[in-house]
């Protein structure tokens, strides 16, 4: 097969797979579970031989007309580079192993076929994203995985707080959709063309009139679907959602889309200083300020969704110093190590029997029963605090050392203002999330929270599924910087002496200070009295994370924990822990300056509909019903009171004559 034909099938197999699965899943469920991993494994296999064949050089190209516009044309094309071939490679990974894992994890949920054929369609969304030449066609991508999202979330449809998830994460991506697709529609009437190529060939000739407001528009869709400040407020709550939907969303669909897009259209942006300095703005306040936020969690899956944020922002600061090779290189190294960090956390979340989604401050002893994720989610947490040799080092080097490069002016690529915010809040940031993935480790497999039982091994599903991910996560990095600059315009990766000395320094000083105030806090709280825990019933992992999804009641109404008083967190954030641990109140601002004033409005329309409209409406209609009812009894049906009413009536229009003529 050619190329081209390669590149098609990719995501058609898991368009395919979710359609007979939603078909069969439930007169056949036998067919349930090999619809579901199959269609994705060949879509891998495809996209490894479509990027061997690539092989970083010239794009392959491809397009067909699909319908006669009368003025830009929409084209199905086919666009595959060196970012293309090798993201589409890091979701076929990501979402073969989250379908392979969940064949373990949702085993005794009714509505896995669903689920199954969701994450499918999810996955297909986002290959069409990746390959897409043309930029409708990518709108159709980025729109399918957002419904995707919405159903996914809300799997747990039963609970308020999936069920507020699922439409709140529907609703902030949206919010910045609508500017995103008027800024297409901008793009394409300047450059005439909604293909990718020709829009940059219309950038690099000048013919984009309104670069900025442009850029500006595009933005705000890429804030809401990457979950960048201020419309990152979504990411945390859909957590509510099963826990492989979560490894899904943050390692390689969705939020990676709009990172990518970015990326595809960069010299765009760079015809914009401005954009570029909002975008630098945008990631500087994302990353120091998610960072902050994970420091205060309680639940493991909301620390990971900060944790997320952040890596993203650091993803939107080498955009926004000019390097999408950086870029994407955090995010094909972001992508393997968040994946292993959150189907470890699912290990987690079934092994501790906790009454949250995993509630750090009540686990104890997890060390020995859960060895596999034990020791995975270490090798993932070290490349997420960056530490070498680790894949997560080599990646936020990258971006560090090319915000170097912007403010020392060996690159004219981003202005210096832009540079000076992704060094110095990449650096504060490096050293922010060390401290909290030292104190989620420290928590979850040191911590002194009230032991819940065992609930017996996990299926080999599941486990297998975290050492093919540890292996990325271990040794992507090693060769990477040296075989990923002829994938990506030949810029080099490899870490500068400066950065790579700062960014370690810091990361193993909050580390370290972080271990520090541990030790601190659990001397203090060695007298305190663990609560105690009762029996929790077997049941699989999804069953527990359905069940208390609803937050800080025990799942079951078992579980009685009391939790671990030796949280480093609060001490190393004193005062500022509560405003961070609510995310610094930013639901509390948009419901103030958007969500009241609109449900006012509401209220106010309501009454006036109920009150003045339909006032108006029932009196209308009172009188001819008043009428008809006055008619209605003088229909007695006795001829003689119709005889004299006819007598009657018949005086008084004789008086009324005779009346008349006396007076003329």
């Amino acid at each position: 097969m050619t190329t081209t034909t390669l590149a098609v099938l990719v995501p058609l197999l898991p368009f395919l797979g979710a359609a007979a699965g939603l078909l069969l899943g439930r007169t056949a469920p036998g067919f349930v579970r090999p619809l579901a991993v199959l269609p994705t494994l060949a879509s891998l296999v495809f996209a490894v031989l479509v990027a061997v064949r690539q092989g970083g050089g010239r794009a392959v190209n491809a397009a067909t007309e699909l319908t006669p516009t009368g003025s830009v044309p929409i084209e199905l094309a086919l666009h595959v580079d060196g970012f293309a071939a090798l993201v589409a490679v890091l979701v076929g990974v990501v979402a073969t192993c989250v379908q392979i894992y969940s064949t373990g994890y949702l085993r005794d949920d009714p509505r896995y076929p669903s689920y199954a054929a969701l994450v499918s369609l999810f996955t297909s969304a986002m290959f069409l994203v990746v390959y897409s030449g043309d930029l409708m066609v990518l709108l159709v991508g980025w729109e399918v995985m957002g419904i995707c999202s919405y159903f996914l979330v809300g799997h747990y449809w039963e609970t308020p707080e999936a069920r507020a998830a699922s439409l709140k994460a529907f609703l902030v991506t949206k919010l910045g959709d609508v500017p995103f697709l008027i800024g297409l529609f901008a793009l394409a009437v300047d450059a005439g063309s909604f293909r990718i190529t020709r829009v940059l060939g219309a950038v690099a000739s000048g013919a984009i009139d309104h670069p900025t407001p442009i850029a500006l528009l595009l933005l705000a869709g890429v804030a809401g679907k990457s979950a960048q400040f201020p419309l990152h407020t979504w990411l945390p709550d859909a957590m509510a959602g099963p826990t492989p939907v979560s490894a899904l969303i943050h390692a390689a669909t969705m939020v990676a889309a709009g990172v990518y897009f970015v990326a595809r259209l960069l010299p765009l942006f760079e015809a914009s200083q401005a954009a570029m300095v909002v975008l630098a703005v945008m990631a500087a306040v994302t990353m120091t300020g998610s960072a902050l936020a994970a420091l205060a969690q309680d639940d493991i899956k909301r620390v990971l969704a900060y944790s997320t944020v952040g890596q993203l922002g650091y993803m939107t600061g080498a955009l926004a110093v000019g390097d999408r090779g950086a870029a994407v290189f955090h995010l094909l190294s972001h992508g393997a190590f968040k994946a292993l960090l959150f189907l470890a956390a699912g290990v987690i979340i079934h092994a501790a029997g906790t009454n949250s989604l995993a509630a750090m401050s009540r686990m104890r002893n997890l060390r020995d029963r859960v060895p596999d994720a034990y020791w995975t989610m270490t090798v993932a947490l070290l490349a997420l605090a960056a530490i070498p040799p680790f894949s997560g080092f080599f990646s936020k080097e990258a971006v560090l050392g090319t915000a170097e490069h912007v403010v020392t002016g060996h690159t004219e690529h981003a202005p210096s203002a832009a540079g000076w915010l992704v060094l110095l809040s990449g650096l504060l940031t490096a050293l922010l999330t060390a401290a909290y993935a030292t104190r989620l480790w420290l928590l979850a497999f040191r911590g002194r929270g009230a032991e819940a039982p065992d609930h017996g091994r996990q299926p080999l599903t599941m486990t297998v599924v975290l050492w093919v991910l540890a292996v990325p996560s271990l040794a992507l990095g090693g060769f990477a910087f040296r075989a990923l600059p002829g994938w990506f315009d030949g810029r080099d990766l490899t870490p500068t002496l400066t950065t790579s000395v700062l960014g370690t320094g810091v990361a193993l000083a909050g580390g370290i200070v972080t271990y520090a105030a541990w030790r601190h806090t659990t001397a203090l709280a060695a007298r305190v009295p663990l609560g105690a825990v009762a029996a929790h019933p077997e049941g699989g992992a999804a069953r527990v994370e359905a069940e208390a999804v609803a937050g800080h009641k025990p799942a079951y109404g078992t579980v009685a924990a009391a939790p671990d008083p030796s949280d480093p967190g609060r001490l190393l954030l004193g005062p500022l822990h509560r405003h961070a641990a609510l995310g610094f109140h930013l639901d509390a601002v948009y419901a103030a300056l958007f969500v009241r004033p609109v449900q006012a409005g509401a209220r106010l329309v309501r009454f006036l509909d109920r009150e003045v409209v339909d006032a108006y409406v029932r009196g209308a209609g009172a009188l001819p019903r008043w009428l008809g009812t006055a008619v209605r009894r003088a229909q007695t049906g006795n001829v003689q009171t119709y005889v004299s009413a006819l007598l009657a009536g018949t005086v008084v229009l004789v008086v009324a004559a005779v009346l008349v003529a006396t007076g003329a």
